[in-house]
């Protein structure tokens, strides 16, 4: 059982190159996700990179829209799921979000609906497919 989750904001490109890492290790290679849909954005995005007992464990990110902030890119790497990290991610980047971000939304993937449901966020539609996995738009209410 790991002892310290801890997320952080990074900005650095050894830290970019690590974020990088792990998503294309669980997008690209675990779900096969094209990688020509998973790297986009990644200019005006803000970055966050969590470790487990300071090894590396998951990455996530935010960005603002045209219609408000969006969650992205939440991965965690399979040994360390179920052990917080997922939700430490969520609550580091709400806390992040600017205080005027009245309109927060994300597309889960449908097993991690009822994580984002923990934090306020709900179900806006039908399921659709996103990259070839199924999703669904969530709005924090």
């Amino acid at each position: 059982m790991p002892a310290t989750v801890i997320v952080k904001r990074v900005s650095e490109q050894a830290d970019l190159d690590i974020v990088f890492a792990l998503r294309r290790e669980v997008f690209v290679v675990e779900q096969n996700c094209p990688p020509e849909l998973e790297w986009e954005n990644e200019d005006v995005s803000i970055h966050f990179l969590a470790t487990v007992d300071a090894e590396p464990a998951g990455a996530c990110r935010w960005r603002k829209t045209d219609k408000g902030y969006k969650l992205e890119r939440f991965a965690v790497l399979k040994k360390f799921r179920g052990f917080g990290v997922g939700q430490a991610m969520v609550q580091t980047v709400l806390d992040d979000l600017p205080a005027d971000a009245d309109y927060i939304y994300l597309h889960a993937q449908t097993p991690a609906v009822s994580l984002y449901k923990r934090f306020g966020f709900e179900v806006m539609g039908d399921e659709f497919e996103e990259a070839g996995i199924k999703h669904f738009k969530m709005v924090k209410s």
